[in-house]
């Protein structure tokens, strides 16, 4: 059978020879004929055409995903906000300096207000082709190439300013090549939605100038105490010729090492064609009229504290920002000079002054803040002590509990935990009243086993207490720690009748309703405050606290930790809410001091001059009634710090009964006559009892449990 011509479709001659198509004679229909997409070939160009379109789609689709990438990591809003954060003034509520922390930096400037030879300085030495390339400039990277090749090393960079700009802006310093076509990609994304002024604007008013100065009009006002709209040639010139090396250029600092390059930077504006060779032979070496800028202060507790709510507050803006705060210079004073007068020994302290609703007004988190920047009052997670017992008695108050219930204060013999009385003395059957004044450690663990560990967690909780609370019976006596500041929190949530209260160290924004429904505060029934309040009052009236007791009406609380390692007094008087602590750095013990001794006494001292001697507002509450029965049956567990260790005074309703070391024991009896003023002559006598001073020094004993 004759074979077919795959180019013409018709049969062959006898042979198989091939003729051209118009010796061919057609095939007739149906017989041997191929079908027409297997016969026929689609042309080249389509074929071509078709591979171009996929290579296009697939082109444009990595392009939007680049463009996606570079919206979400590349924002242009970013290359608005200043490289550094910008410096931030703090001061107290009456306007006085607390600290400066951050670099100089001013607003932006605009190339429509600069005279034309201020841009043209920096384009000359940095990027000559700026207006003309899209963002990276092929003959600068090959001349820059070519010559650190000759240099045997980096001399020049090939860097335009919309690179340096997306480097600055967006970028770490690091030098691997992904980093570098990172800058590549943003640096097109710029030039794609910025114009050439937008992007020399942005450049000119983030680049570093030294001297702790970031941007263009920072460093014309430091340099030269002017703005840049009136920079002249030789001005501008120099401070184009400080990027180069900021640090080692800066001109208060190598001023010749700058003029040098000044020159080169003039004699680029002449190759560039900005200016003409008569007016840079013109021109002379511009002279310095330095501003000085502010330092950053050492700081102080409050300002770190504060920081950076003022930074958050102040947002990503250019220019120096004053950020008013909640501070009160007065009262900050007076802490300083109460922590002076404090024998403190190699100990620390911690203190923080609050307003009921949680306006901080003083705060001191050391000794000295130039020796120890480390904020005790903040960072430190203490242990509470027997000021944790508030949420213990707060739950039972809950739980129905009054102050005049009765709560057994002798010794645990069941259980495994067996907890024991600081002073060693128990005194049976005595109200809730009595064993707060007290601190009893018993009452509190009975209590707590009672209500339940879960609830007073949960009334923790209620008044803003954060930290890890382990669900065990030793809680009670405050064996987790957290933070002064949270438990200052928790007292001023009873001064203030509204918790949780929020401690903050700036004026509160006002709140929208919606924000204040989320999160708003709550009160405590009338009278389960009035409950709470009477078992503060005792403690100061008579008790473990009576060292802090003012002529106006006070609330507080002492707290004593496990071989006096920390030492508390937390409590309220006269509108003001103040805690303080006592203690070592490395947990070591401190002997001889508990919360009713030193701290009591650093408080009292405060708060009688910022309250009695100040003008704080005064607390209107009304001291709770309290019979005679229940202040002569309070102990006062007074720690005196002398030779002879520790003296316990005992009030009843005979006599005063002194304990001193070994089996030393004084009893004064007491009349029927002065039975109503025996508080005071308790007082009286703990801080008057005359103790020989050659006494030697008590054995050793056991470690004794957290105390008052």
């Amino acid at each position: 059978m004759p074979g077919i011509d795959p180019y013409s479709n018709s049969r062959l001659p006898e042979g198989g020879a091939v003729y051209p198509p118009d010796r061919l004679a057609p095939l007739e229909p149906g017989f041997g004929a191929l079908p027409p997409t297997a016969a026929a070939r689609r042309p080249a160009w389509r074929r071509r055409g078709h591979i171009a379109a996929w290579i296009v789609a697939a082109l444009l689709a990595f392009l939007m995903l680049t463009g996606i990438w570079l919206a979400i990591t590349a924002p242009l809003s970013r290359s608005l906000q200043p490289n550094v954060p910008p410096s931030i003034t703090l001061e107290a509520a009456d306007g006085q300096f607390i600290t400066r922390k951050g670099a100089e930096v001013a607003k932006p400037v605009r190339i429509a207000d600069l005279p034309e030879h201020v841009p043209q300085a920096f384009i000359a030495i940095e990027d000559r082709r700026f207006y003309s390339h899209w963002g990276i400039d092929p003959r600068g990277i090959a001349r820059a190439f070519w010559q650190n090749l000759r240099a045997g090393g980096v001399r020049q960079g090939g860097s335009t300013i919309t690179q340096q700009l997306a480097k600055g802006a967006f970028l770490t310093a690091d030098r691997t090549a992904a980093r570098k076509l990172r800058e590549v990609a943003i640096a097109f994304w710029l030039e794609l939605w910025l114009t050439k002024d937008q992007i020399l604007e942005r450049y000119l008013s983030n680049v570093y100038f030294g001297d702790n100065v970031y941007g263009l009009r920072a460093a014309s006002r430091h340099y030269f105490s002017r703005e840049p709209e009136k920079l002249t040639i030789p001005q501008a010139a120099l401070l184009a010729s400080v990027l180069k090396a900021p640090s080692r250029l800066a001109p208060t600092e190598n001023l010749k090492g700058a003029q040098a390059r000044a020159a080169l930077v003039t004699r680029a504006m002449v190759d560039a064609g900005f200016i003409t060779k008569a007016e840079h032979d013109a021109l002379r070496p511009a002279r310095l009229d330095v501003q000085p800028v502010a330092e950053s202060t050492s700081g102080t507790y409050f300002g770190d504290w504060v920081l950076p709510d003022a930074r958050d507050r102040a947002g990503g803006v250019y220019g120096v920002q004053t950020v008013t705060t909640t501070l009160d210079s007065n009262i900050q004073r007076i802490v300083t000079r109460a922590i002076r007068r404090a024998p403190l020994g190699k100990a620390q302290v911690a203190i923080v002054v609050m307003r009921p609703d949680g306006t901080v007004v003083a705060m001191a988190g050391g000794r000295n803040y130039k020796d120890s920047a480390f904020n005790r009052a903040v960072q430190a997670r203490r242990q509470p002590g027997s000021t944790f017992k508030l949420f213990v008695y707060l739950a039972a108050i809950h739980a129905g509990m009054t102050p005049d219930d009765m709560v057994d204060d002798s010794p645990i013999t069941e259980g495994d935990y067996r907890p024991s009385n600081h002073d060693g003395h128990y005194r049976g059957k005595i109200t809730l009243r009595q064993a707060f004044a007290a601190s009893s450690n018993v009452a509190a663990v009975r209590l707590a086993e009672k209500v339940g560990i879960k609830n007073v967690i949960r009334t923790a909780r209620d008044l803003g207490v954060t930290a890890p609370l382990p669900e065990n019976l030793s809680l009670a006596l405050g064996s987790s720690g957290l933070s002064l500041l949270e438990l200052t929190q928790a007292y001023a949530a009873v001064a203030g009748d509204r918790y949780p209260v929020r401690a903050h160290g700036l004026p509160e924004k006002e709140r929208s309703w919606f924000a204040s429904l989320l999160d708003r505060q709550h009160s405590f029934d009338d009278d389960q405050l009035a409950m709470v309040r009477d078992l503060l009052s005792s403690a100061t009236r008579g008790g473990t606290g009576h060292r802090a007791a003012l002529h106006t009406a006070t609330f507080g609380k002492t707290g004593t930790t496990q071989d006096n390692r920390d030492a508390l007094f937390v409590g309220y008087a006269g509108g003001l809410v103040t805690a303080v602590w006592v203690g070592n750095d490395d947990n070591s013990p401190l002997p001889g001091v508990s919360g009713g001794g030193l701290p009591a006494r650093i408080w009292r001292d405060i708060m009688v001059s910022a309250v009695e001697n100040g003008d704080v507002r005064r607390e209107q509450t009304t001291v709770p009634a309290t019979d005679v029965e229940d202040a002569t049956n309070a102990i006062l567990n007074a720690t005196i710090p002398t030779d002879v260790g520790n003296v316990g005074v005992e009030v009843s309703p005979d006599a005063v009964r002194l304990r001193g070391a070994g089996n030393l024991s004084v009893t004064i009896p007491l009349s029927s006559d002065d039975q109503t003023r025996q508080p005071d002559q308790a007082q009286t006598q703990s801080q008057s009892v005359p103790l020989p001073k050659s006494a030697p020094p008590p054995p050793p004993s056991p470690a004794p449990p957290p105390g008052p």
